[in-house]
C-alpha cells in the first residue's frame, strides 16, 4: 500500500491534522496503537487557547464546542491564603475556553468516521524506516500479522513514548529535557466549581490548582512526590488538603464524589529538529511541558496548522518552501511555550532540594505578578497563547 501521507497516532494532532488535508483532497491513512475507545476517553487538559478554538471552527468541526465550552476571562492565584485575580479581558482583550481534550478527539474521529477516512486502530507502529528516501516505509501489527506501507510523507504525531521520534537518526536528534522531582495528584470529582476560573495556589505545602470540566465537574490537582502511593489518599485527605492549599478567608471549596484519581510525574523535554528527510513530528512526539501552563494540547495544533500548511503547498502547489522550515516556525514557538511552563512550574511550586535564596527569588517572582500591571500582561499574552504563524487553507 502507498499513501501520500501515512499519520502515526490518532490524538488531537494526528486526526485533526488528517482531517485538514482530508478537506483539501489529500489522502492520508492514520495508524492508531490502541482503541477507538480508548483514545476517545483519555483525560487530558481542557485549556484552549483562542487560536485552538479558531482553528476548529475554521476546520468544520467546532459546532459542540461553541455549544458546550465555558469561557474563563483570567485566572485566579493563590499566595498565603488569599486569591488575587488576574483579569485578561481586562488586560488584553480575550481569555481562554474550557472544552476537554477528549471531547476535541470524540469530534475529530467522528468526523473521519463519518466520511469513512482510513483510521487503523489496534495497529502499533512498530518501525519507521528509509526517512532520507522519496518512499518512507511505515511497518505496523494489526489482527495479529504485520504490515507495511509507503508514503510519500510520514507525519508522527505518536506521543512522547511512540516510534516516531526513535526513528530519527541518533546523529542528528538532540534532546532536552528535565524531570521534576514532584508530581501532580489529580482528581476528577463530581463538584461544581468552586470558581468562575482556573486557581493557582502557590502554599508552603505544595503547589494545588483548581480547574473545572464541565458545571458539574471538577478537576482540581495537589502537588506530591511523583511516586506517590494513591493508596495514602483517601478522598477526605485529598478534599482536606486542598482545601488548606486553596483556601482563602470567606470562600468554600465545594466538595463530591472523586470519580477518578491519579498521580502524573511531571517533565520539561524537547527535540530538534522536528524533522529529517521525509519524517515529520508534531506534538509531544516533538515536546512536552509540564501541565501547569496547559500548553500541551494548544502546542501541538500549532505545529499541526504549520505542517498542514506545508503539506497543502508541497501536494497542491509543488512548493516546498514552508515544509523545508516547518522544524524551525515550530520550534521557536515552542521554545517560548516551553520557558513559560517551565517558569510558571518553578514560580508555584515547592521544590524540595531548593536552596533558601531560590525560594526566595521564586516567591518574589510571585509578589511581582500578582502586585503590577506590567507582568500580568505578559503573563495573560503568554496564557491565553503566542500567535500561530501560519495557517492551512481551508
Amino acid at each position: 500500500m502507498h499513501v501520500p501521507v501515512a499519520i502515526v497516532g490518532a490524538g488531537p494532532s494526528g486526526s485533526l491534522l488528517a482531517w485538514i488535508l482530508r478537506l483539501r483532497g489529500i489522502e492520508s491513512i492514520v495508524l492508531e496503537a490502541r482503541s477507538r475507545e480508548y483514545v476517545e476517553q483519555r483525560i487530558r487538559a481542557g485549556v484552549l487557547e483562542q487560536g485552538t478554538v479558531d482553528m476548529l471552527i475554521k476546520a468544520g468541526i467546532g459546532d459542540r464546542l461553541k455549544k458546550e465550552h465555558m469561557y474563563h476571562r483570567g485566572v485566579c492565584i493563590g499566595y498565603r491564603n488569599r486569591h488575587y485575580m488576574l483579569d485578561f479581558e481586562e488586560l488584553i482583550g480575550r481569555g481562554v475556553t474550557v472544552y476537554g481534550q477528549q471531547e476535541i478527539t470524540r469530534d475529530l474521529l467522528g468526523a473521519l468516521a463519518k466520511e469513512n477516512h482510513n483510521v487503523i486502530y489496534e495497529a502499533p507502529v512498530v518501525a519507521i524506516e528509509d526517512i532520507d528516501s522519496d518512499r518512507p516505509a511505515v511497518r505496523y501489527e494489526h489482527n495479529g500479522r504485520t504490515h507495511e506501507l509507503t508514503a510519500d510523507i510520514v507525519a508522527g504525531c505518536d506521543g512522547f513514548h511512540g516510534a516516531s521520534r526513535k526513528a530519527m537518526p541518533a546523529d542528528v536528534l538532540k534532546a532536552y529535557e528535565t524531570v521534576y522531582p514532584f508530581g501532580w495528584l489529580g482528581v476528577l470529582a463530581e463538584a461544581p466549581p468552586s470558581k468562575e476560573v482556573a486557581l493557582f495556589s502557590h502554599h508552603e505545602n505544595g503547589f494545588a490548582l483548581l480547574s473545572m470540566r464541565s458545571p458539574t465537574i471538577s478537576r482540581l490537582y495537589l502537588q506530591c512526590a511523583p511516586d506517590e502511593d494513591l493508596s495514602e489518599w483517601s478522598d477526605g485527605r485529598i478534599w482536606d488538603e486542598l482545601e488548606t492549599r486553596l483556601g482563602a478567608p470567606g470562600w468554600t471549596l465545594e466538595r463530591g464524589p472523586i470519580l477518578q484519581k491519579e498521580v502524573t510525574p511531571l517533565r520539561s523535554f524537547f527535540s530538534e529538529p522536528m524533522q529529517h528527510g521525509r519524517l515529520f513530528l508534531a506534538g509531544d512526539a516533538a515536546h512536552v511541558v509540564p501541565p501547569t501552563g496547559a500548553k500541551g494540547l494548544n502546542s501541538a495544533v500549532a505545529d499541526v496548522s504549520v505542517l498542514s500548511a506545508a503539506l497543502i503547498d508541497h501536494f497542491t502547489k509543488g512548493d516546498e518552501a514552508l515544509l523545508r522550515r516547518y522544524s524551525d516556525i515550530a520550534l521557536e514557538r515552542n521554545w517560548q511555550v516551553q520557558r513559560f511552563s517551565w517558569s510558571n512550574t518553578a514560580m508555584y511550586h515547592v521544590y524540595p532540594d531548593r536552596s533558601p535564596f531560590d525560594a526566595r527569588m521564586h516567591e518574589a517572582q510571585l509578589r511581582y505578578l500578582i502586585g503590577d500591571r506590567s507582568p500580568q500582561i505578559v503573563y495573560a499574552e503568554n496564557h491565553t497563547g503566542l500567535p500561530i504563524s501560519h495557517w492551512p487553507e481551508i
